[in-house]
C-alpha cells in the first residue's frame, strides 16, 4: 500500500505529459454563450432587448465576478488549444445585423469594455430597413470590440427549404447559403470567417457536414445549454436572451455554468 501514492503520482505525470491541454479542472468548464438580437426599443419583436436592460445585465455580470471573454477564446478552449478560461467566463453574441447593434450595443461595449461577436447574414447588410451598412460593420470591427462571423447568406429556414426543394436543389441551396456568406464577409471585411450561427437554431447531420466542408470550424445553435467540450463542434449551444426574461432568469442562465462546473 505504501507504493500506491507514488504510483498515482507517476500516472498523473504521464497523463500530463501525454495530454498537456487537459486538466481535471478545465474538463468541467461550461460556458454560457448569450445570444441577443434587436436593441431598438421602437421596433417591436419577440427577440428584442431594451438597451437599459442590457446595461443592467452588464452591470450585474461585473458586480458578480463574471468575465466577458471573446467568443474566439471560448472556441480555442472548446477545440483544446487553450488550457483553461477565466473563472465565471461568459460570451456575448448578437445575430442578424440589426442597426441597433451599432446604435445601442456599440456604446455599451465601449463603456463596459466587453468583446462581442456579431453573426451576420450578408443579404440584409446595406439593404434591410433596420440593418447595418457595410461601413458601420467595418467601423465596429475596427473598434476592436466586435468580431464579425457568419449567419448564412439569407437567414433561411432550412427545414422549410428542405420540404419545398428537390434534394439536388436543396444541396445547391445549402452550399450557396454556407459558402457565399463566408466569401462575402471575408471579401468585404478582409478577415477570416470560421464561425457560424444556425438561423432559427436549425441544424442536422447533413448541415453540420456541409458547414465543415465550407470551412467553418465551430457552429452555434440556440439550444439553451452551456457550451462544453462534450458537444459536437457544429452543434455548440447558446442561450437566447430577450427583454421579457427577468433578471432572476438571467442570473440562473449565467450561473448555470458555475453550478455545472461544481458537479
Amino acid at each position: 500500500m505504501s507504493h500506491l501514492p507514488r504510483l498515482i503520482c507517476s500516472l498523473l505525470l504521464i497523463i500530463t505529459i501525454l495530454f498537456p491541454y487537459t486538466t481535471f479542472a478545465d474538463a468541467k468548464i461550461n460556458i454560457p454563450i448569450l445570444c441577443y438580437h434587436n436593441f431598438n426599443p421602437t421596433v417591436r419583436g419577440s427577440m428584442n432587448m431594451s438597451p437599459q436592460k442590457f446595461e443592467t445585465q452588464l452591470k450585474w455580470l461585473k458586480q458578480n465576478g463574471f468575465t466577458v471573454i471573446p467568443l474566439t477564446d471560448a472556441v480555442e478552449y472548446l477545440q483544446g488549444r487553450l488550457a483553461s478560461l477565466p473563472p465565471k467566463s461568459v460570451v456575448i453574441t448578437a445575430d442578424d445585423g440589426w442597426k441597433s447593434a451599432y446604435t445601442y450595443m456599440f456604446p455599451l461595449a465601449r463603456k463596459y469594455n466587453i468583446p462581442v461577436t456579431l453573426f451576420i447574414y450578408p443579404k440584409t447588410i446595406s439593404n434591410g430597413k433596420h440593418a447595418m451598412t457595410w461601413n458601420e460593420l467595418k467601423e465596429l470591427q475596427l473598434s476592436g470590440f466586435f468580431d464579425i462571423q457568419a449567419h448564412t447568406y439569407s437567414h433561411p429556414n432550412f427545414k422549410q427549404a428542405k420540404k419545398r426543394l428537390s434534394f439536388s436543389n436543396y444541396e445547391k441551396f445549402v452550399n450557396v447559403e454556407l459558402v457565399n456568406s463566408k466569401k462575402i464577409l471575408e471579401n468585404n471585411l478582409h478577415k477570416k470567417v470560421t464561425l457560424l450561427a444556425w438561423p432559427f437554431g436549425i441544424y442536422d447531420n447533413y448541415l453540420e457536414q456541409e458547414a465543415k466542408k465550407a470551412g467553418y470550424v465551430i457552429a452555434f445553435s440556440i439550444d439553451a445549454r452551456t457550451a462544453n467540450k462534450s458537444y459536437r463542434s457544429m452543434a455548440q449551444p447558446r442561450f437566447m436572451i430577450i427583454d421579457q426574461q427577468s433578471m432572476k432568469t438571467f442570473a440562473t442562465i449565467v450561473n448555470s455554468a458555475t453550478l455545472s462546473s461544481r458537479k
